[in-house]
C-alpha cells in the first residue's frame, strides 16, 4: 500500500506541477539572478567591481522585487516584476530571463547581451514570449550551444498600456496625451535590465525582436536611437505608425515612421551608429510582403543601414513561425553583430 501511494505521488507530481497546483509548482516564489545591491550605485554584482575600461556594467540596484512566473526544463526561471518607469512614468509588467550560462562561474565578470522581446496584439496585459511553449528561452539556449546566438539575457515588457479595446494601440510610442510608451520600452524596460543584470555598457549589447505591431515597435528603437541599440529581428512588421491615437499629431508621428528615420539615418551616415535590420516574414503573409520588401530596396544596405531578410517557407502571420526564422538564420546574423560574454581566462 505505501509503495503504491508512492508510485502515485511520483505520477502526479508533474502533472501537479505542470498545472501550477501548490505545493508542486514554484510560481508566485522570489527569485533573484545574482547578487544585486538593494541601493543604488555602481557597487555590487556577482562579479564584483570592474575597471573603468571595461565594457561589463554590473547590477546597479535597486534589486526588482521578481517573482517566479515559469519555470524551465534546464531549472532556468522565467521572473516577472511590475515595474516603475521612473522616465515614462509608466507601471507595467516586465518578465525576464537569464540563460544557465549567466550562473557559470566563467562568465561570473563577464556582461551578457539584451534581447527586448515584443509581442504583436494587445501586448497587455502579458507578453506572450514569456510562455516557453513558443520555445523562444528553449531555442536561445539551444542555439547558443550549436554556436548560433549569443546568451541572451531576455526582456518581455507589455508593449501596450491596456487592452485594443475598440482597436486602440500605441506603436510603441509616446504619442502626445498617451502613456509614454516609447520611452517605456528603450528607457526603462533597459534600466531594469542594467539594475539587475550584468550587461554590456556599449550599444553592442542591446538588440530588439518583435512580432507584428512589435516588430514596428523594434524596428522604429533602433532606427530612431541607434546610439542605444544595434540590432532588431524584426518579424512581420508593420512599417509606418498607424494607431488612430495619432490623429492631430502628424509631426510626432512623422518623428516616429521607420522610412522617415531610415532616411534621415542614411542622409546623416554617423560613424558608429550602424545598425543591423533583420526582417523575418512567411510566405504566407501576403499583405506583410510587399510593405516589407519595398522597405528593403529602399533603405536597405545603404550607409549605416543593413538589412536581412528570412523567407519562411510555409509561414504565417504568427510567433511560432517567427521562432523557426530565427533558427534558420536571423539569430546568427544579429549574433555576429554583437558583444557577448567572454570566459575567465
Amino acid at each position: 500500500m505505501v509503495a503504491s501511494i508512492a508510485v502515485l505521488g511520483l505520477i502526479a507530481w508533474p502533472v501537479m506541477s505542470y498545472y501550477e497546483i501548490p505545493p508542486f509548482t514554484d510560481k508566485g516564489k522570489p527569485v533573484s539572478f545574482g547578487s544585486v545591491p538593494n541601493g543604488g550605485g555602481q557597487a555590487g554584482g556577482t562579479g564584483g567591481e570592474q575597471p573603468a575600461n571595461s565594457k561589463v556594467s554590473m547590477p546597479t540596484g535597486p534589486a526588482a522585487d521578481f517573482k517566479i512566473a515559469s519555470t524551465l526544463g534546464n531549472g532556468t526561471h522565467v521572473g516577472v516584476v511590475s515595474y516603475d518607469g521612473q522616465k515614462s512614468g509608466f507601471k507595467g509588467k516586465v518578465w525576464v530571463w537569464a540563460p544557465k550560462e549567466y550562473e557559470d562561474p566563467k562568465f561570473a565578470k563577464s556582461g551578457f547581451p539584451v534581447l527586448i522581446a515584443l509581442p504583436g496584439g494587445p501586448g497587455f496585459p502579458a507578453n506572450y514570449w514569456m510562455d516557453d511553449s513558443l520555445k523562444l528561452e528553449s531555442s536561445i539556449s539551444k542555439w547558443y550551444s550549436e554556436g548560433k546566438s549569443k546568451p541572451f539575457l531576455l526582456a518581455m515588457p507589455v508593449l501596450n498600456p491596456k487592452p485594443d479595446d475598440g482597436g486602440l494601440y500605441w506603436d510603441g510610442s509616446d504619442i502626445p496625451g498617451q502613456p509614454k510608451m516609447g520611452t517605456w520600452l528603450t528607457e526603462d524596460v533597459p534600466d531594469l535590465m542594467k539594475q539587475n543584470f550584468r550587461t554590456i555598457k556599449s550599444r553592442d549589447g542591446w538588440a530588439f525582436m518583435g512580432s507584428s505591431s512589435g516588430g514596428f515597435s523594434g524596428l522604429k528603437a533602433v532606427l530612431k536611437h541607434p546610439d542605444k541599440f544595434k540590432a532588431v529581428i524584426a518579424s512581420g512588421p508593420d512599417i509606418v505608425p498607424d494607431s488612430p491615437l495619432w490623429k492631430g499629431h502628424e509631426q510626432e508621428k512623422n518623428e516616429n515612421n521607420p522610412e522617415l528615420l531610415a532616411k534621415a539615418m542614411i542622409a546623416a551616415n554617423k560613424p558608429g551608429q550602424d545598425v543591423y535590420l533583420a526582417f523575418q516574414y512567411g510566405t504566407k503573409e501576403k499583405s506583410v510582403i510587399p510593405k516589407v520588401d519595398q522597405f528593403i530596396r529602399t533603405y536597405g544596405n545603404k550607409g549605416p543601414i543593413h538589412t536581412r531578410l528570412q523567407v519562411i517557407q510555409g509561414g504565417e502571420h504568427n510567433a511560432k513561425t517567427y521562432v523557426e526564422g530565427m533558427g534558420e538564420g536571423s539569430i546568427q546574423w544579429i549574433s555576429e553583430q554583437m558583444e557577448g560574454p567572454v570566459p575567465a581566462s
